[in-house]
């Protein structure tokens, strides 16, 4: 299991979650967009819950192993989904940000 910080908090979820998740947003943050995202997390009585992430540019998330005495969380359709939008995200065009447009060079009408 990986436990996930984030915003002063943490949350307890399976390793495959964690690692996807960090791959999507990292992914999210190099696009300069962001997504709400839903996981499965193991609640400190045992139980699974669900906690929601905005992740995006400024997010700042650390996932660390964590022994459990629970059964790992696991949720294929969930990594198969991260991983997706993932590699969508990496064949996607780099954003520019808006400072960074006045500095390209003009396109030139001629060509």
């Amino acid at each position: 299991m990986d436990r996930i910080h984030y915003a002063g908090d943490s949350v307890l979820t399976g390793s495959a979650i964690a690692r996807a998740l960090l791959e999507y947003a990292e992914e999210l943050a190099k696009a300069g967009t962001s997504a709400t995202v839903d996981i499965p997390t193991r609640e400190p009585d045992g139980s699974v819950g669900r906690s929601k992430f905005l992740i995006g540019p400024a997010s700042q998330l650390v996932a660390d192993a964590e022994e459990s005495e629970y059964d790992e969380l696991v949720d294929d359709d969930l990594v198969a989904y991260f991983t997706a939008e993932t590699a969508v995200l990496r064949r996607a065009p780099a954003a520019i940000p808006a400072h960074e447009e006045e500095m390209l060079p003009p396109i030139l009408d001629e060509l």
